[in-house]
C-alpha cells in the first residue's frame, strides 16, 4: 500500500501561504503537477498513492478531472492572495498512477484549466506518463493535439521475466509501436527503465538498455529497484521466495547504462537521467532539483513554493470530499527555514550536472573539495570552474558526498 503522509504544521482551509512564500519569487520558475492515482493494478513494487478500482472505495475516477479542475482553479486564488508575481507555468506533468487511464478528453480538460488559470509559458513542456498498453495512436494524436509535447513510457523493461516479478502487464513487444505512434503525433518520447530486479542478470539489464537505445527515444530514465516496506514485493523477499537486489550488481548495472547511453549520444543530466541533447532534459524535473515552485494537484500530490512545501490528503474520496467543501486539500506544511533551504539545495543541485556553487559552500565543506576530487568523487575541471559536480564513482555514492560537504550559513 502507499506509504504514509509525513506529519507537519496544520494547513489553513483557505491554503493561504505565508508573506515569506514571496521572496525571490519573480527569479523562480513555476510548474504544475497532477497526480492521477489510478492504476489497473497495482505493480509489486509500488509504494506510489495509487489505487486500482476495488480500492477507491466511494471515489469515482470520471469525477476525478473536475476536482483536478477545482484544485487548479483553487491554486490560483492561493498565489495571487498571497501576493506573488503572475508567472505562467513553464512546465506541466501528469504523473500518477497511470495519468492515461483517463480519457484524453480529461486530461485536454486538465491542461486547459492550467492554461486558463495560469498560462502556459511560450515552449512549455507538457508531459504524461503512459504505460504501453494505455495509449494507442489516436489516444495520442489527440494529446498532441490538445498541447501535450512529451510522453513518458514506462517501459521498465525488455525481458518478460523481469517484467513478470514486477508485475508489469505490458507486452514488451508494443513499446516500439507506442513509440512510433508518440513520434508520428509530434510528441518527444522519454523511456523509463528500472534495473536491479530480483533474477534480473546484468545480461538482461543489457538486453534492456540495447533494445531501449535502439528506439532512440529522446531521453532516457534508469531508476535503481528500491524494495518498499509494506509492498508485495518486499514481502516476497521476505518469505524468501525472491533474493534481494544486490547493491554491487546494481552499481555494475548502473555503470553499464551510462557507457551505453554515452556511446549512444546521451548525456547525463541528474544522477538517473539521460538526454540526447539540452534540449531533450525534463525541465519539469530540474525544477524539483534546483528549488523551484510548482503546484501539486491531486491525491497525495507535494507542492513547493517559496520554501513552503505541502502535501494533500491520500485517498481519493478524502480529496474529492474537501474539494467539494470549497478548502484546502492539503494534509499539512512545512516552512523551510534558511538553513534547512540549504541544505535541500546542495542535497540536490549535487546530483545533476550543472552542479552546486562551490562560493555557496561553508569553508569545512570548501575545504572537503580537494579530497573528495582526489578521492574521484567530483570531476576536477567543475571544481576548477566553481561547481561540484559528481563523478560517474561520485554519482554512485552521492550521499557520501553530500555528507562530506556543507551549506554555507543562509
Amino acid at each position: 500500500m502507499p506509504s504514509i503522509l509525513p506529519e507537519g504544521e496544520p494547513v489553513p482551509a483557505d491554503g493561504a501561504l505565508p508573506a515569506s512564500a514571496r521572496d525571490g519569487a519573480r527569479d523562480r520558475a513555476f510548474g504544475v503537477y497532477l497526480h492521477v492515482p489510478f492504476c489497473r493494478v497495482r505493480c509489486g513494487y509500488c509504494d506510489f498513492n495509487t489505487y486500482t478500482s476495488t480500492e477507491l472505495r466511494d471515489a469515482r475516477q470520471e469525477d476525478f478531472a473536475s476536482q483536478a479542475i477545482a484544485e487548479v482553479e483553487f491554486g490560483a486564488r492561493v498565489l495571487e492572495r498571497a501576493g506573488l508575481p503572475p508567472r505562467p507555468a513553464e512546465t506541466v506533468f501528469f504523473g500518477g498512477g497511470t495519468p492515461t487511464l483517463l480519457p484524453s478528453a480529461d486530461l485536454a480538460r486538465m491542461l486547459g484549466a492550467v492554461r486558463t488559470a495560469f498560462s502556459l509559458a511560450d515552449g512549455a513542456e507538457v508531459t504524461t506518463e503512459a504505460n504501453p498498453d494505455s495509449v494507442d495512436r489516436e489516444y495520442l494524436d489527440r494529446l498532441a493535439e490538445s498541447g501535450f509535447t512529451r510522453v513518458s513510457i514506462g517501459m521498465q523493461s525488455a525481458v518478460p521475466s523481469v517484467l513478470a516479478t514486477l508485475d508489469r502487464t505490458h507486452d514488451p513487444e508494443r513499446v516500439p509501436l507506442v513509440v512510433d505512434w508518440a513520434r508520428q503525433a509530434g510528441l518527444r518520447v522519454s523511456l523509463d527503465l528500472i534495473y536491479g530486479t530480483p533474477g534480473e542478470t546484468l545480461q538482461d539489464w543489457l538486453t534492456s538498455l540495447r533494445t531501449a537505445i535502439a528506439l532512440a527515444p529522446d531521453h532516457v530514465s534508469a531508476y535503481a529497484l528500491i524494495v518498499e516496506d509494506g509492498t508485495r514485493l518486499a514481502g516476497r523477499i521476505r518469505r524468501g521466495e525472491l533474493a534481494a537486489p544486490d547493491d554491487d550488481l546494481q552499481a555494475d548495472m548502473y555503470e553499464a547504462a551510462d557507457e551505453l547511453l554515452a556511446a549512444a549520444g546521451y548525456a547525463w543530466y541528474e544522477v538517473s537521467n539521460w538526454g540526447r541533447t539540452p534540449l531533450d532534459r525534463s525541465r519539469h524535473n530540474l525544477a524539483y532539483w534546483t528549488g523551484e515552485d510548482w503546484w501539486g494537484v491531486g491525491p497525495g500530490a507535494h507542492s513547493h513554493v517559496g520554501g513552503v512545501r505541502w502535501w494533500n490528503v491520500k485517498h481519493p474520496s478524502a480529496y474529492g470530499q474537501r474539494i467539494a467543501e470549497g478548502v484546502s486539500p492539503a494534509y499539512a506544511r512545512e516552512v523551510l527555514d534558511a538553513d534547512a533551504r540549504a541544505a535541500e539545495e546542495l542535497l540536490l543541485r549535487s546530483r545533476i550536472a550543472d552542479g552546486y556553487p562551490i562560493q555557496r559552500l561553508a569553508p569545512g565543506g570548501r575545504a572537503a573539495v580537494a579530497g573528495l576530487i582526489a578521492e574521484g568523487l567530483i570531476d576536477g575541471r567543475a571544481a576548477i570552474d566553481g561547481r561540484v559536480v559528481p563523478t560517474l564513482r561520485g554519482r554512485l555514492l552521492a550521499d557520501l558526498v553530500v555528507r562530506e560537504l556543507s551549506p554555507a550559513q543562509a
